[in-house]
């Protein structure tokens, strides 16, 4: 399969990294440009903006391994690698219908359709489609789930929604052909931790307060024991000689009291980088916000 199209993110993303792929290429190791042949890793690989610039930009990553908890998120990256037209003729099915309804249809089809979802019954790529249009027609592309595990974002409100991106669809089976694909714990690809492995960690965010945290990605809790869980993970890959890249919120910025992520990664680079952020329940809170991002480039073989 060859398109001429540019392989992007084939869904909306609360949190995506497209805004700070220019600091997060300024943060590649020096090794990295050197190494003819390199493993990329990507342990919570969400909506894959990092993913699919990176495979683009650098033909030196001969292998590439992806990993999410949601399992519905991984089963839609395997359908679009080995299935991608099919896909493709039901997205085009959900649309026809879909646009074609009144306002208060499209809020009784989307109903219908969350539910159907959330049954857990459907194929592989039944369930690939309905993650795509659930996500093209919730409110704000959010991705929140209850304690069982259900999707429960309600109906947002766009004019005219593009259900299928065919374009995008096609490029990124083509990029994903050189991908291995896993579920699971980010803890399961520490097996590929050598020499010229680059990791890319973009893990649920710390929130800012106690009422900022308003999504939940996975019944599974990423809380304080998580998150150092995985500093204890970036530590162990860094002595097997593994770069590394990680983005987390900056708390110390809401409160300058507050040093979790200074403290947890002190012996580690740690720089501070502007992303927007959007999506807030109170708008004065929306706008530009530091966060850390954190590396062991000129520190990988001081562990």
């Amino acid at each position: 399969m060859k398109t001429n199209y540019t392989a992007k993110p084939f869904v909306k993303w609360v949190g995506g990294k497209t805004q700070l792929l220019h600091e997060i290429e300024k943060s590649l190791p020096q090794s990295f440009f050197q190494s003819k042949s390199v493993t990329y890793v990507e342990p919570f690989v969400g909506g894959g903006a990092v993913l699919f610039w990176i495979l683009q930009k650098y033909p030196n990553i001969e292998r590439a391994v992806i990993n999410d908890i949601n399992p519905q998120l991984i089963t839609t990256y395997r359908v679009i690698k080995e299935s991608p037209n099919e896909l493709i003729s039901i997205l085009y099915d959900l649309q026809d219908d879909y646009l074609y309804l009144s306002d208060a249809e499209r809020k009784e089809y989307y109903i219908k359709k969350r539910m159907e979802y959330n049954k857990f019954l459907a194929t592989d790529i039944e369930t690939a489609a309905l993650f795509i249009f659930l996500n093209r027609t919730c409110f704000n592309g959010l991705y929140r789930v209850n304690s069982k595990g259900k999707f429960n974002v309600p109906h947002g409100k766009y004019t005219c929604p593009k259900i299928c991106d065919e374009d995008t669809i096609l490029a990124d089976s083509q990029i994903l052909q050189k991908v291995e694909i896993l579920c699971g714990d980010f803890a399961q690809t520490a097996i590929y931790a050598k020499r010229d492995t680059l990791y890319y960690f973009d893990p649920p965010y710390k929130p800012l307060s106690q009422t900022s945290s308003f999504t939940s990605y996975a019944k599974e809790e990423f809380d304080d024991e998580e998150q150092i869980r995985l500093r204890d993970f970036c530590y162990q890959i860094s002595k097997q000689h593994s770069s590394f890249i990680l983005s987390n919120s900056d708390v110390r910025d809401v409160n300058s009291e507050q040093g979790f992520f200074d403290s947890i990664y002190n012996m580690f680079c740690i720089k501070r980088v502007m992303a927007s952020r959007m999506i807030n329940s109170n708008p004065d809170k929306r706008g530009r916000l530091s966060e850390v991002m954190i590396s062991n480039t000129n520190l990988l073989y001081q562990i």
